[in-house]
């Protein structure tokens, strides 16, 4: 297969570049070459994806049997490729997120839930949400043939450039007492990167689907607990109620990255409707290889140099003296 990956140098993208590689397909990506991990076997070429002319002579006049965009700024940039490819690839994938949905997300929201605002001609990115929308939309709009917009959840495993679990994987190997949010049997929702990338690859699936895996592919104190054991650290983990969390004004999904209460506006991100994706093909791989191989991948290459992480950056020394100090005062 010949596959154009838009993006392909961090993340998602990575992850498709490498595992349509090893499937022995043909890969060109389209980047502006200036960030993240070019991967060898790929054919790279650059140019600035708000840049339409830049676009224009980067695509040439090249035909590719799929396209995997993961775009996550102004959504012009998708209405411009969506443009230049019609009649030119027969598949377009759109890597979107769960953020389109309004807030708060209602828990088991399938993909009919209500929808934020986006326009697909928008130069605008700072509205992460309305961003993705706007994506979706000029994807639906422009191109002529098969589309999958792939709504992802919480996306973890190598080349993670938002850094949650990094965040953990480095806190937990450094040791000491560590404030674990619980309860311990909190389920969790998530899809490995490269699982979204089999699955594309593997499957061409068309519509909308919620991508991430089934509620409960694992909870909160299995995944801690196996970070502890695959880091090899001698950490204590204090679990903690979500009360105590809250009384310490520590937040939930950013300081405390992956997790969120059981209960509030917050509970939906880990109880969305997958069936469609199931249904579909997606398969998500246990949760210790998700770990294992992204310890792998932290302790070869390191975190990015300029890791995102909308909304702010996980948990400090401060935080973490104010939720272990609240625990000890009550045990």
């Amino acid at each position: 297969m010949r596959l154009l990956v838009l993006g392909g140098t961090h993340h998602v993208g990575r992850a498709f570049v490498e595992a349509a590689l090893a499937r022995g397909d043909e890969v060109t990506t389209v980047t502006r070459g200036v960030s993240g991990t070019p991967v060898e076997g790929a054919s790279a070429r650059h140019a600035d994806r708000l840049d339409p002319e830049a676009m224009r002579a980067a695509l040439g006049d090249d035909e590719w049997d799929a396209v995997v965009d993961t775009w996550s700024a102004a959504p012009v940039a998708v209405q411009t490729s969506a443009r230049l490819l019609r009649g030119r690839v027969p598949h377009y994938t759109y890597i979107s997120s769960c953020s389109v949905y309004t807030w708060p997300i209602e828990p088991g929201s399938g993909e009919g839930a209500p929808v934020v605002d986006g326009d697909p001609a928008s130069a605008e990115s700072a509205d992460y949400a309305a961003a993705k929308r706007g994506g979706e939309l000029a994807v639906q709009e422009e191109f002529d043939g098969d589309v999958a917009i792939a709504r992802a959840g919480l996306i973890l495993g190598p080349y993670e450039m938002v850094g949650r679990l990094p965040f953990w994987l480095r806190r937990i190997a450094a040791g000491g007492r560590v404030p674990a949010p619980g309860p311990h049997d909190r389920p969790l929702q998530y899809v490995d990167g490269r699982d979204i990338a089999d699955w594309v690859l593997g499957s061409r699936p068309v519509g909308t689907f919620n991508t991430v895996s089934e509620p409960g592919h694992t909870t909160i104190g299995a995944l801690l607990d196996e970070v502890r054991t695959v880091t090899q650290s001698d950490a204590e983990l204090v679990w903690l109620d979500p009360a105590t969390v809250e009384a310490a004004g520590v937040e939930p999904w950013t300081e405390l990255p992956i997790w969120v209460p059981p209960t509030g506006e917050l509970a939906g991100l880990h109880s969305l409707d997958t069936a469609a994706a199931a249904a579909a093909g997606l398969r998500v791989r246990p949760m210790p290889q998700t770990v294992a191989d992204t310890w792998a991948w932290l302790q070869r290459e390191g975190l990015p140099e300029r890791p995102t992480n909308r909304g702010g950056g996980p948990m400090d020394a401060a935080a973490e003296e104010r939720l272990l100090a609240l625990h000890d005062a009550t045990t």
